[in-house]
């Protein structure tokens, strides 16, 4: 696997993730849309540059472990694995078909290095924090990253999650929430309310760290601090743009859970092409 360190590759890398986000989605006729993008760049950076992992050795018994709990964006992580060398990227194409490994909803059984299969909202911090307090019990130095989206907040079980790390003081775990700001109903703060969001996690004895979700500086700088902080767990809150990269879903909570027609595609691509083409001039600048 390729380790990018320079911020203009990686955001070039995102791009290229993007656009295979969408042509996944085209093709399956299925899917969720707005996480996805939203989420390229903190996906991008994890498994090109903060994640100790190596894709041709995908069971490597110290890789950092990565928990996805809102398992319906999964098109950002197989669109990344196939990126990082895990499997090929024209795979990316049997998306939701009867028979692929990259169903719907992401399977520990059919691909290499997931750690847990997800779906159900709420439930992936559990998981993850007892994978972290099970690494400390075997004194294993490897770190546990759960991902999880704002909506599922709503869920009771992740509170729960939180006040035990809490309590353990877990601090071989990194929480990344993409705080979006949507949920498939409608806006967080008109459905239930979160905020004042990163005080909550405060209260619950966690170090936060607020960030904008799509700069990578601060993507990479929030994860180096997680390490630095020994006393307690830590969150990195990343503020991201639901449908980022394509006009017409950007804060549109109604992508939550459709995917572009063919033609809309096309609209998603040409655009995703220019912003491309845009930082290979600023590159070459």
């Amino acid at each position: 696997m390729q380790r990018l360190t320079k911020i203009k590759d990686l955001r070039l890398k995102a791009n290229e993730v993007r656009q295979s986000i969408i042509k996944m989605l085209v093709e399956a006729g299925s899917g969720h849309s707005a996480g996805p993008l939203g989420m390229a760049d903190i996906f991008t950076a994890l498994y090109f540059n903060v994640l100790k992992h190596d894709p041709s050795k995908p069971d490597l018994k110290d890789r950092d472990r990565l928990y996805l709990s809102n398992g319906h964006i999964t098109p950002v992580r197989y669109a990344v694995m196939a990126h990082a060398g895990y499997f090929p990227i024209a795979e990316l194409m049997t998306l939701r078909k009867l028979g692929s490994r990259l169903q719907g909803h992401p399977s520990y059984r059919d691909l290499p290095a997931l750690e847990s299969s997800s779906g159900p909202l709420g439930q992936g911090l559990s998981v993850a924090v007892g994978a972290a307090l099970a690494a400390r019990m075997d004194k294993r130095r490897h770190r546990v990253y759960a991902l999880l989206s704002d909506g599922e907040h709503d869920e009771g079980q992740t509170w729960e999650a939180m006040m035990f790390a809490g309590k353990e003081k877990l601090n071989n775990i990194t929480a990344i929430v993409d705080r979006n700001n949507i949920q498939i109903d409608g806006f967080t703060e008109d459905v239930m309310p979160l905020e004042p969001f990163a005080d909550k996690y405060r209260a619950f004895g966690w170090h936060v760290i607020e960030i904008d979700g799509h700069n990578m500086q601060q993507i990479i700088d929030a994860c180096e601090e997680a390490k630095s902080i020994y006393e307690k767990p830590t969150v990195i809150i990343a503020h991201t743009t639901p449908g980022k990269g394509v006009s017409y879903m950007e804060q549109k909570y109604e992508w939550h859970g459709k995917p572009p027609t063919p033609e809309q595609g096309q609209v998603a691509l040409a655009e995703l092409q220019h912003e491309r083409d845009r930082l290979l001039n600023e590159v070459s600048a």
